[in-house]
């Protein structure tokens, strides 16, 4: 007799493995733990080449830069920029796994507004931010980051930032490979104990 439930769990599986090989164009630059200082100055940061400084001048070709002394701040390079959550007319959105960052979103600068209304970042948090830029060869690209905020929003760091590399080509805010590792080997451990 067949176990129906197990074949499906495996099938979900082989479906996920898929899923992240049609992603293969999908750079990342994980555990970069950047921590934005509480100034005027933050971070600038250039994507691509993961250089990072204190001044623009100082990274060519920077594409973000978060900064702020007593709020989160969101600045980005000409044709940049950071994603709205739907529906929102300003600031920069704490954006959900599932959502898509591309050209139909809104985009602009400004700050991360903390509340409990949906798009709002989190205190004691990893919020998730969306933000195109102007890439080396000229096409505009689309990525996300995670940030993970503390007690008060002058306690910041980026833990991860991910980027299409196809110009033009939207992105999907999915979970953290290890993340999807740990739900994959809760599954089988709860099988297991039935």
């Amino acid at each position: 007799m067949k176990n129906l439930k197990l074949e499906m769990h495996f099938a979900a599986a082989a479906a996920l493995c898929a899923a992240g090989a049609a992603n293969a164009a999908v750079i990342a630059w994980e555990n970069c733990n950047l921590v934005i200082p509480a100034n005027v100055d933050g971070l600038y940061i250039n994507i691509e080449t993961q250089a990072t400084g204190s001044t623009g001048s100082a990274v060519a070709g920077w594409d973000i830069n978060p900064y702020g002394a007593t709020a989160i701040q969101f600045f980005g390079s000409p044709g940049g920029g950071y994603m709205r959550y739907p529906g929102a007319t300003g600031g920069v959105g704490n954006l959900a796994i599932g959502m898509t960052v591309g050209a139909t979103n809104s985009f602009g600068g400004g700050s991360a507004a903390f509340g409990s209304a949906a798009g709002q970042w989190q205190f004691n948090a990893t919020n998730i931010f969306g933000f195109r830029f102007v890439a080396a060869d000229g096409g505009t690209k689309y990525g996300y980051g995670t940030m993970s905020v503390g007690a008060t929003a002058a306690v910041r760091t980026i833990t991860n930032l991910y980027y299409e590399s196809t110009t033009g080509t939207a992105i999907q805010i999915v979970p953290a490979p290890g993340a999807l590792a740990l739900l994959g080997v809760a599954g089988l451990a709860s099988r297991r104990r039935r």
